[in-house]
């Protein structure tokens, strides 16, 4: 199978150019014969008037360009400041070198034109591509002109990165599109549409703070649409059936001109598109400013979603989803704009799945249990958001923010499990076996608001305030249904045909954040910083376990730790920062130190806890600015890191049919130090993108659980340990482009993580002191290897294998994934888009081996210019009905086989507006 899939390689190989080529290489200099960096320079052939080759100068003003021989050429050079020049160029049979003078003079306009021909070009932090040079006539929306763009990708999720970095905003013609959610630009905007993408880096929001902040990491992505696209309603109204009563409504409406944008985004169907998951629901921040997390206090309000499943669509067997998204700005004044959208998201989810579950002895790697577990489930989510935001801005020194969102969503999950399980014991193996129907149950409600003001009141003096407010209400509710009681200390009713057990739970959460920064620039070189901040959190938490009887009646449990579990926690933390951020040569360092006070306090059982401390935070931020285009950058920080109440509450609550979680009242805070590491390098002069990424961290007296198995059903407390857990995560990005219609790309990650928690001692359990310790390893790695043809009037093909290496305590777990993709646009309206992924999942004792493949393909005609597309798509055409995957824990490992979707084949019509 792996040779078949790498015949087209042969293919692939021969498509090298068939005309002669030459090297034209050489310096572009100024009048004192500097190199000139970051020059545009192009061939434009005189007989085609087609431009056959285009370069950027490197650090030492060199560029390469490659033509053909025999030919006649117009070498145009470009760059800001300077007057454009044009060079007539005859080639023959050799290479040749040539030395390109600029002269000053030219005025910031003056190389536009070229600029916009150029495939790719540089302005300042930013890199501008233009879109038309990169597409091939299959792409169908925005994800697939930003796949073909050197430096960018984007994952499975929609999520867009450049440069190992991870996109955090997307504008359209410089306004928001969804408050800059990646997934739904990429997913949705038309991809004829764009003109140009320009990737913003360093990006800040708020112009004031340019060079104030610590941003070098903060990627942003405008998109410039093509003319006639402003001022106009344009998208696509798309509509596809096929066998088995599949269908697809997916209409998208687009207006943008300088004082108003309107998106309004639709998608009705059952094939297994989920243009909104739950992941984006918690995802989509609502666009508040979240500097304050940088405090160096980590304090997380936890999501009591009960483990409701985010699957991917790629691990369902069938989803059926309906969507519909409007996102409007408007320009009140040249000084006010409001903006605001709503999200509206009911997707119903089928869940088959397949699992192994073996659990570690305590105090070794062995395994004590064996599980395996059958699990049919259907999830319900249906999820809104609706935001409203101000931007006020009378002047350049002056501008006042506010936001406010609302969250509400309905979500619901039933499951049919059986379990079956083998424990290993000296004394004799012992068997256990459940049937569980179950119910999961959650509305939660959320409204955030956020103010934020920026205030430039000289050219030495910046002020900032920053103020967010949470209001959180959950409501979960857990019902499993039993064949056998999973834990008889409680004391439910035993003469019961089932054990219908409840789990209620109600936890409101008001949390204000608010903080001062003053700026001082002392010179041009070097910024005084100074935080005032306070954040303050009241959180009430109730929760109770009873049984329904057969006959319908309530019985409550009697003792007050499952049934009376009342909980008031506050937190709050006042704190004062300085930091000194300064330039030195090609070094800027911004280290830092900040002085918190904590006063915790919670109530429960009639008793009130009380911790209150003083703590120092460092943190620094280094960077080694080696060229514009290569940079080194370290970061350390110290953070405080706090739990919600959900680890204080000392009543028992279920958290599934075999889990029983309580809390502690003494719980104290973990420190966390990390330390990062990044390398980046991004050389135009031969198309080249490296990064890499070093990541540690070491948590020092973490909140882990001490628990204590009774085969594969377990009682767990939340405690601090005088231990250290650890994480090491890596990984390292090369791309590159040659022979103008090659590109390669190589990647790898790794992530190591060390973590001890406590088992209870079987012999002992009423002893602390004799529990053990389990320390648990995982390495996970990843290597991805790829070639692609970047032709625009050929067949383009990618090929690739990638490799996942996941060993758990000794027990490895490997998936082997070459791939292969194909797009091909003919005959002035057809094309073809296939992709071709091959499995190989294992392990290393030999009990799994499971080989599956996946093809995807569709072919899609439009007319040049015309308004009607047909289009026939297919997925899973191989009807594979199942994929595995595996994880890891700090008592064990689990391999899952998932049911998955079956053949869907689709005739579409589209009408472009």
């Amino acid at each position: 199978m792996i040779k078949k899939l790498y015949t087209p390689l042969f293919i692939f190989i021969s498509y090298f150019s068939f005309a002669q080529s030459l090297k034209v290489e050489g310096v572009v200099q100024d009048s004192l014969k500097r190199p000139l960096e970051m020059a545009n320079v192009m061939a434009i052939n005189e007989d085609t008037k087609a431009m056959d080759a285009y370069g950027i100068t490197n650090d030492k003003g060199r560029f390469s360009l490659n033509l053909k021989a025999n030919s006649k050429y117009k070498i145009k050079v470009s760059f800001i400041g300077f007057k454009s020049l044009d060079v007539v160029l005859e080639t023959k049979e050799e290479n040749i070198q040539k030395t390109l003078t600029m002269f000053e003079g030219g005025f910031a306009l003056d190389g536009v034109e070229v600029v916009q021909e150029m495939p790719v070009s540089i302005s300042g932090d930013t890199i501008i591509y233009n879109a038309d040079s990169f597409k091939t006539g299959t792409e169908q929306k925005l994800e697939d002109v930003l796949k073909k763009l050197p430096g960018v990708e984007v994952n499975a999720d929609g999520e867009i990165e450049v440069e190992g970095k991870r996109v955090t905003q997307l504008l359209v013609d410089g306004k928001k599109f969804f408050e800059g959610d990646t997934k739904l630009g990429s997913k949705n905007i038309p991809a004829d549409a764009v003109d140009k993408v320009q990737v913003l880096r360093n990006f800040t929001e708020v112009g004031q703070l340019r060079g104030l902040e610590n941003n070098n990491d903060d990627v942003a992505i405008n998109i410039k649409l093509k003319k006639g696209k402003d001022k106009f309603w344009f998208g696509d109204i798309a509509a596809g059936v096929g066998p088995d009563e599949r269908y697809i409504v997916n209409p998208k409406l687009f207006y943008y001109s300088p004082n108003t944008s309107v998106n309004v985004l639709t998608n009705f169907n059952n094939i297994g598109d989920v243009p909104f998951s739950l992941r984006d629901y918690f995802r989509l921040t609502g666009g508040s400013r979240n500097t304050i997390g940088r405090s160096g206090t980590n304090f997380n309000v936890a999501s009591n979603d009960l483990g409701i499943s985010t699957q991917r669509n790629d691990r369902a067997e069938e989803i059926v989803t309906q969507f519909g998204a409007v996102n409007v700005t408007q320009k009140i004044s040249k000084s006010w704009n409001i903006s605001g959208f709503g999200v509206v998201s009911s997707n119903e989810t089928w869940l088959n799945t397949q699992s192994l579950i073996e659990i570690f002895q305590p105090n070794s790697t062995e395994v004590a249990t064996i599980e395996k577990r059958s699990d049919v489930s259907k999830v319900d989510n249906n999820l809104g958001i609706f935001k409203f935001g101000s931007k006020f801005k009378p002047n350049a020194a002056f501008q006042l923010d506010y936001d406010v969102s609302l969250r509400r969503s309905s979500q619901s999950e039933t499951n049919d499990v059986i379990t079956n399980s083998v424990t290993i014991d000296p004394d004799g193996n012992f068997e256990q076996s459940n049937v569980i129907n179950s119910f999961k149950d959650n509305d939660p409600l959320a409204v955030n608001q956020s103010l934020n003001m920026f205030w430039t009141q000289d050219a030495k003096n910046t002020w900032v305030l920053e103020v967010q407010q949470l209001y959180q209400d959950e409501d979960p509710l857990y019902n499993p249904t039993l064949e056998n009681d999973p834990f008889p200390a409680i004391g439910f009713n035993q003469d019961q045909a089932f054990y219908n057990l409840n789990q209620e739970r109600f936890v409101k959460t008001n949390k204000i954040d608010a903080k001062i920064d003053y700026y001082y620039s002392i010179n041009m070189k070097s910024i005084l910083n100074v935080t005032v901040g306070n954040s303050y959190s009241n959180q009430n938490f109730d929760s109770s376990i009873f049984q329904i009887l057969d006959n319908g009646t309530k019985f409550d449990i009697e003792e007050d730790e499952f049934n009376n579990n009342n909980v008031k926690y506050s937190f709050n933390d006042a704190y004062l920062g300085v930091h000194y951020k300064f330039i030195t040569g090609k070094f800027t360092f911004n280290p830092g130190i900040s002085l918190h006070r904590y006063n915790t306090f919670n109530e429960q059982l009639g008793n009130r806890v009380n911790d209150n401390f003083t703590r120092v935070l460092p943190d620094v931020f280094a960077q080694y600015q080696i060229k514009k285009s290569e940079s080194l950058t370290y970061t350390y920080r110290m953070n405080n890191v706090f739990s919600d109440i959900n680890s204080f509450a000392v009543g028992f609550t279920f958290n599934n049919f075999n889990l029983l979680n309580r809390g502690n009242r003494f719980l104290e805070n973990a420190l966390q130090q990390s330390h990062s590491l990044r390398y980046f390098k991004y050389n135009l002069f031969n198309y080249t993108t490296i990064f890499g990424n070093i990541n540690y961290n070491k948590t020092t007296d973490p909140v882990i659980n001490r628990t204590v198995f009774n085969g594969f059903y377990q009682v767990s407390e939340r405690q601090n340990a005088d231990f250290e857990n650890e994480n090491l995560s890596g990984n390292i990005g090369y791309q590159r482009a040659f022979l103008k219609f090659y590109k390669a790309s190589i990647g790898a990650n790794v992530n190591w993580n060390k973590t001890n928690t406590l088992r209870v001692n079987p012999q002992d359990p009423t002893n602390p002191a004799s529990d053990f310790i389990q320390t648990t390893e995982s390495i996970g790695q990843g290597y991805t290897f790829s070639l692609a043809t970047q032709y625009r009037k050929w067949p383009n093909i990618e090929a690739g294998y990638t490799l996942s290496i996941n060993d758990y305590q000794g027990t490895t777990f490997t998936t082997q994934q070459p791939f292969i993709k194909l797009d091909y646009y003919f005959l002035n309206g057809f094309s073809i888009t296939s992709d071709y992924n091959y499995y190989n999942y294992g392990n290393s004792s030999g009990t799994i081996e499971n080989v599956y493949d996946f093809l995807n393909a569709s072919i899609n005609y439009r007319k040049k210019d015309g308004k009607m597309e047909y289009r026939i798509s297919g997925t899973n055409l191989l009807n594979t009905t199942s994929l595995n995957d595996d994880s890891f824990n700090q008592t064990g490992f689990r391999t899952s086989q998932y049911i998955v979707q079956p053949r869907y084949v689709v005739f579409s019509l589209k009408y472009n507006l």
